[in-house]
């Protein structure tokens, strides 16, 4: 990540109001990025975006919907970024079967929205679409998924994804094979860190628990996922948006950016570290049934490993270890933009000592 790459320069995030969003905003703000944002209202009370003070740095911030194009185009208009960020989305598996119909609308014509307004635009340099590691079609092996795997889905918001990632190379092979702007995707695990309280995820499920001295529900203890630190997956994004913006074609593709091979790790792992950081922490399994869930998903990350020069910068270990002592200073009423960028700062170091 080249800091001087980001001083001054204007910088569009659809779903700055979210986690992964958020914490984007924060860490080029911290570069001198001018940085503005569009999205709905937090998702979640409390949330990062108010509890670490995201708005206060920010070049702009639109409360608005990336299903509503003339809105989202007239605010890429009044911004004229140089780079442009896609993180909005409807990101729940199990969500998008109580609400398939907003998740389609969402992350499929949300992400059509984006790409026309761009493309409307003279300024945009470069675009990174978000999306996730679920689009591949999952066949439950033990291997990890590489970019030219079959893009699929089970449920609607992985197959909205995966949807999107199509929409996204369509775009790409149809208006912008010579740039202006060249586009890419960045598909990563599941992220874990400070701020995060969505429902039906593992972690805030956790914290959520122990704060209430309740015993947490569990689906499945053998599951296994790319968990990572929302760190992780972000510089990867940043430093792709670079890559495209000065080196163009070359990066134009879709990018894996997951955890370590020895962090694939299973639900129940995960819930055996977290009690040895809160050992308080209990639960129990909730009986079978439900909506469809994959069990097993690892990521390849060998491309963006080889030719971007990216790599995973901390274990999972230090990931929980991180995300409980950002929950633990807010419960202390910490100064939680502080801490973001405090965080944010020994990153950096870790990736610079190495």
């Amino acid at each position: 990540m080249n800091q001087e790459f980001w001083r001054d320069r204007s910088v569009f995030v659809t779903g700055h109001t979210g986690f992964k969003g958020g914490w984007l905003c924060l860490w080029l703000q911290s570069c001198g990025a001018r940085v503005h944002g569009y999205a709905l209202p937090p998702p979640t009370d409390p949330s990062l975006f108010v509890e670490a003070q995201v708005q206060a740095g920010l070049a702009s911030h639109q409360i608005g919907d990336v299903r509503d194009g003339a809105a989202l185009r007239a605010a890429m208009e009044r911004a004229a970024p140089d780079i442009v960020f896609h993180l909005a989305a409807q990101p729940l598996v199990r969500h998008s079967y109580a609400e398939p119909v907003e998740t389609y609308a969402v992350n499929v014509m949300g992400t059509v929205n984006l790409l026309e307004s761009a493309r409307a635009l003279g300024s945009v340099t470069a675009l990174v679409n978000v999306t996730t590691d679920k689009c591949y079609e999952n066949k439950e092996w033990n291997w990890g998924y590489r970019e030219n795997e079959p893009l699929g889905g089970h449920d609607p918001y992985s197959n909205s994804k995966a949807c999107s990632e199509l929409v996204t190379a369509a775009y790409r092979a149809s208006f912008h094979h010579q740039g202006a702007p060249w586009i890419a995707s960045g598909r990563a695990g599941n992220v874990i860190g400070g701020g995060d309280w969505a429902l039906d995820r593992l972690v805030p499920d956790a914290l959520r628990a122990l704060g209430s001295e309740a015993t947490m529900k569990v689906r499945h203890l053998g599951a296994i996922r790319p968990w990572q630190h929302v760190l992780e997956p972000l510089s990867g994004y940043i430093v792709l948006a670079e890559r495209l913006a000065t080196q163009g074609r070359t990066y134009a593709e879709a990018w894996n950016f997951g955890p370590d091979e020895s962090d694939a790790r299973t639900v129940g792992w995960i819930l055996e570290h977290l009690r040895q950081l809160c050992p308080g922490l209990s639960w129990e399994i909730e009986g079978e049934g439900g909506v469809h869930e994959a069990h097993f998903l690892k990521l390849d990350s060998s491309k963006a490993r080889s030719l971007m020069g990216w790599r995973p910068r901390w274990s999972l270990a230090k990931a929980l270890e991180k995300s409980v002592d950002w929950h633990v200073a807010w419960r202390g009423g910490g100064a939680m933009r502080d801490t973001c960028v405090a965080q944010i700062a020994e990153y950096e170091a870790d990736a610079a000592d190495e």
